[in-house]
């Protein structure tokens, strides 16, 4: 009996972690309880088995994931007209999938049963990071709510992303949390007075010179004037289009005639482009309609050019093929660039191995999408631009290569009225900021339902919209001349590092264990 409920206790405190996880990220924005979050884990982890380990770690992954992702299920039944039956499963099949990086990182620190302070220090953080960089990249990948996202709003911690990516905010609450951690377990066993705490003095004197330097270069970053020149003024208009009648015929025309009556009222601040949100034409593109000539009127009148997301509809043989595409026109009415969507959202935008199993399709929310081949650079009067739309912000790598092609400013468009009233549209903007971030470049973001918003170089959301809304933003945004940021030269340097290190844990265990069982 004693057994069971010491059994029950340590579940529970597996699942305050998942929670505290959870009341870290948007809504609730506590970011500085993601220092402790991983604590209770790691301290019912202690002593125990591999198998253990790794069951208390995934049961509290999946209260994190389940707390944090639970918009999946509004997304799926709401907008994509899955049964609710269906929608619920497809939320805890995803959670428990992410949920095992949890559990592959508490069964590793078991197996690995460092004795050293400094090991764990290391090893702990090495391993998170590698196994988070693993999930952004495995299965088509899923970087979403990474544990560096929660700092988002604390501004001075988080600069140092031009140099590691978000991956090395997450490294440094991992330590956090470990040292946390190791400062507590000699209190579990009575022994508060023991030789380890003088022994962790200094990891955790060198841990918060860390932090300090760590702020000292967001300080610097913040207020250093690198060199910029002045810019162009950026309109965004938010039509919020309901999902439900978005593709609807009879409302097709009402949606350009919003869209033609913000883009108006932002004609009187005079920007230079105006940016609608995804799939804001209500049609393919061009759709052989008078739909077509409504907006390439909208860039004549305003005299401002104009971003907009359409699905395009092209014919390879017998073969149709769809695309979520952006594109560019010019207030002389002319399309001068286009973009085609490459990273689609899974079972969302395509279904994987649809091409062997045709039935497969029925379960894609738009259609069975095609992915684009080639990044593009928008190329205005004055400034160039690359864009992201909707899911692709949350992959670092896209928007890199976007400014090492030129890019002077980033633009993403999404519609995010799948996520409905949820976390997830405001969960979507924090990820976007560390894009801004990285590359130290200005990131505007128009989206369908909201959050629309302007976000600066050092990732300080300027302005934004309401959610569910219909608006309009303007801002005046700059161009760096600065040389490229370590992050956009060299990418996820920091990660791979991790991703390695942990990877050669891994081996070291195996051999380890093989030679003592030979």
């Amino acid at each position: 009996m004693r057994s069971h409920r010491a059994q029950s206790l340590h579940y529970f405190w597996a699942a305050v972690s998942g929670a505290l996880l959870v009341v870290s990220f948007p809504n609730y924005t506590l970011w500085p309880v993601a220092f402790i979050f991983l604590v209770p884990l790691l301290l019912c982890v202690e002593g125990k088995s591999g198998r253990e380990a790794f069951l208390l770690g995934a049961f509290a992954g999946v209260v994190a994931y389940v707390g944090l992702i639970y918009w999946v299920v509004v997304a799926v039944h709401r907008y994509g007209n899955i049964p609710l039956p269906l929608a619920i499963p497809i939320l805890l099949l995803l959670a428990i999938y992410l949920s095992l990086y949890w559990g592959v990182f508490t069964f590793l620190i078991s197996a690995i049963k460092a004795k050293s302070q400094w090991a764990m220090l290391l090893v702990f953080p090495v391993l998170w990071v590698g196994l988070e960089y693993a999930r952004s990249f495995l299965l088509s990948g899923f970087p979403w709510v990474l544990v560096g996202y929660t700092q988002y709003s604390n501004t001075l911690f988080i600069q140092l992303a031009d140099i590691t990516g978000v991956y090395g905010v997450t490294f440094l609450i991992i330590l956090i949390n470990t040292l946390i951690y190791l400062w507590l377990v000699p209190k579990k066993d009575g022994r508060k007075g023991s030789k380890k705490h003088k022994v962790l003095l200094i990891p955790s004197l060198c841990i918060l010179i860390l932090v300090v330097l760590t702020c000292a270069y967001g300080y610097w970053r913040v207020h250093y004037p690198y060199k910029t020149e002045k810019g162009i003024t950026v309109g965004l208009a938010q039509g919020n289009i309901p999902q439900d009648i978005k593709w609807d015929a009879a409302f097709k025309k009402r949606t350009m005639t919003i869209y033609h009556d913000l883009s108006l009222r932002l004609e009187e601040q005079s920007p230079a482009l105006v940016v609608w949100p995804e799939t804001a034409f209500p049609d393919y593109f061009p759709s052989g309609t008078e739909l077509d000539a409504a907006v390439m009127t909208i860039p004549q009148e305003t005299g401002a050019y104009l971003l907009f997301g359409s699905l395009t509809e092209k014919s390879k043989g017998k073969r149709r093929m769809v695309y979520n595409s952006a594109y560019l026109l010019s207030p002389q009415r002319q399309i001068i660039g286009q973009y085609d969507k490459m990273h689609l959202v899974p079972f969302g935008e395509y279904v994987p191995l649809s091409a062997h199993f045709p039935a497969f399709n029925a379960l894609a929310g738009v259609g069975n999408i095609t992915a684009g081949k080639e990044t593009i650079i928008f190329r205005l009067p004055r400034g160039r631009f690359g864009v992201l739309v909707c899911f692709e912000v949350i992959f670092p790598e896209l928007c890199r290569i976007n400014v090492r092609k030129g890019a002077d400013f980033m633009v993403t468009i999404t519609n995010d009225a799948w996520f409905g009233r949820t976390s997830a549209p405001l969960q979507h903007l924090s990820q976007a900021c560390f894009r801004a971030i990285e590359n130290r470049v200005w990131l505007v973001r128009a989206a369908n339902t909201g959050i629309s918003a302007f976000v600066d170089p050092w990732g300080r959301i300027k302005k934004s919209s309401n959610l569910f809304t219909q608006e309009i933003l303007v801002e005046e945004i700059g161009f760096k001349t600065s040389e490229l940021t370590f992050y956009t030269k060299y990418g996820d340097l920091f990660a791979w590092a991790c991703l390695l290190l942990a990877l050669g844990l891994v081996v070291f265990i195996v051999i380890k264990r093989f030679i003592v069982s030979f």
